[in-house]
């Protein structure tokens, strides 16, 4: 029979156990994070089943769609804007840069298209076109933004345009971005189908999600992908099994592999340890989460982040058999 004693040093050494194990599923091959801030909770109560650096200062990318399409939202509950509105190509919009759908000025579309094309393609310039078809202006839009993250919790983002483009000023935290995310499925859930749409078709055109992880991950069913060069590869994804969603929120990958891997084991990791884990110890919810006494960030992940467009080459083959042979006399003499 277990005494009293012997049951709680149990648990202790579970929980231990755990912490030790989760830290290795995380680190790299070199020992390194494999990734910047990330957290994993659960969808519907909050409560935070992995957390690192969750109040560091990070550039969203396109994450920052996520609120445009909760402000689009707010817009169709208030009956400013239906489905079937029609938004325009201002000049404002079509000057965006890519990634964006390319109408010409003047030209049209329906809100239930901008918000797919918003989700789906990570359209610049029908972020901004929304914006402007609920604020009139996309300064006015930005404002409201702003307000919103407030109303929230949002307690360390600004932001400063509605589609995340390159901006010093524009940052987020992973857990902001938790509470927003668990904002959209909580007061808007008849909306979830559209983040998780795979492809889409505008016209003629087939326009597939960055989001991959709906075609490689069991039970994905969203959110939004984000990438310029000073963030590295960022992701808020969802996945639900048995009846369970959790949200993974992961920034700063340096590929798109590595993001995918990452959040992939974050999920993995939670949907296999959940049940568990929440009968040896009560896990904070997002909002209790101990805040970090130093607020860091945000980081400028362009020289580490593997991207062409990011001034990132690939070794050529010679080079590469230079490294191999190095590293091959390095681990000689260390022998």
């Amino acid at each position: 029979m277990i005494t009293r004693i012997e049951g709680k040093l149990r648990l202790k050494v579970l929980w231990f156990v755990n912490l030790f194990l989760t830290g290795l599923l995380f680190l790299g091959p070199s020992g390194h994070l494999s990734a910047g801030p990330a957290i994993l909770f659960d969808a519907d109560n909050g409560k935070v089943l992995y957390a690192e650096d969750p109040d560091m200062l990070w550039h969203p990318a396109s994450l920052t769609k996520l609120m445009t399409a909760y402000l689009v939202f707010d817009a169709l509950k208030a009956g400013e804007v239906t489905m079937e509105t029609e938004i325009v190509s201002s000049p404002n919009a079509h000057s965006q840069p890519p990634s964006k759908i390319g109408l010409p000025i003047g030209g049209k579309m329906s809100v239930d298209q901008g918000l797919r094309s918003l989700i789906v393609k990570s359209a610049n310039d029908v972020a901004v076109m929304l914006a402007e078809a609920v604020s009139g202006t996309e300064e006015e839009f930005v404002q409201r933004m702003n307000e919103t993250a407030k109303r929230l919790g949002m307690r360390h983002s600004k932001f400063y345009n509605p589609n995340g483009l390159p901006d010093a000023r524009q940052v987020v935290t992973a857990r902001d971005m938790a509470i927003l995310s668990q904002a959209i499925l909580r007061d808007y859930p008849q909306y979830n189908d559209l983040f998780a749409l795979a492809k889409m078709k505008i016209g003629k055109i087939h326009l597939r999600s960055h989001n991959d992880m709906l075609r490689t991950f069991e039970g994905a069913d969203g959110m939004k992908t984000g990438f310029i060069c000073a963030s590295g590869y960022n992701i808020v994804a969802s996945a639900t099994r048995e009846q369970r969603k959790l949200i993974a929120v992961v920034l700063g990958a340096k590929t798109p592999g590595l993001r995918r891997q990452r959040t992939s084991d974050l999920l993995e990791h939670g949907f296999q340890n959940y049940k568990w884990k929440s009968l040896l110890f009560e896990a904070p919810v997002i909002g209790t989460l101990a805040e970090s006494p130093d607020i860091k960030g945000p980081t400028n992940m362009r020289r580490f982040v593997r991207s062409y467009a990011c001034g990132y080459r690939s070794p050529t083959p010679k080079k590469q058999r230079v490294r191999k042979v190095k590293k091959r006399k390095r681990k000689n003499k260390s022998s």
